[in-house]
């Protein structure tokens, strides 16, 4: 239930292509007191309300711990990158903690994977949480192009 001094922010470009998605943004707010969601598929964006804008941060570090991305529509909020990006190009990346629950974030994942300079392979599979990512590239290209696609992940070398 909302009240006028609820904080209330709207995510954009969150990959929400199934009601697999949908349900792990939603359990992954629930785990804010007071913190609801609501997504809406067609448009890839994610309403979250929240008691204060602590909560509301909250809500969007558990969407980010979930394996989503999104751009807030306050400058107030963002989603933080999870963990540090290795500097510099590497030939072999671990990329885990992402979001990959069907074959249609995994497709996502691997054009988003595509479009980066260097990268000659990946395992990513349907379902699979964690992959390797290979080639001579930039870890923090292939975090861009990630969360580009509305996913956020950890990635080591």
């Amino acid at each position: 239930m909302t009240n006028q001094t609820d904080t209330r922010l709207q995510l954009r470009g969150v990959h929400l292509c199934c009601q697999g998605c949908a349900q792990a943004v939603n359990q992954a707010v629930q785990t804010v007191a007071g913190a609801e969601s609501q997504c809406d598929l067609h448009d890839g964006t994610v309403t979250v309300t929240a008691p204060d804008d602590a909560a509301a941060q909250q809500a969007l570090d558990a969407i980010a711990a979930a394996g989503f991305y999104g751009r807030a529509d306050s400058e107030q909020f963002a989603i933080r990158p999870v963990g540090n990006i290795p500097p510099g190009n590497v030939h072999r990346l671990r990329v885990s903690g992402i979001h990959n629950c069907c074959d249609l974030c995994c497709d996502a994942i691997r054009q988003a994977i595509a479009t980066v300079a260097g990268v000659t392979g990946d395992t990513a599979t349907p379902g699979a949480t964690s992959f390797v990512v290979t080639g001579d590239f930039k870890p923090a290209a292939l975090v861009q192009a990630i969360n580009a696609a509305g996913f956020s992940a950890r990635v080591q070398v």
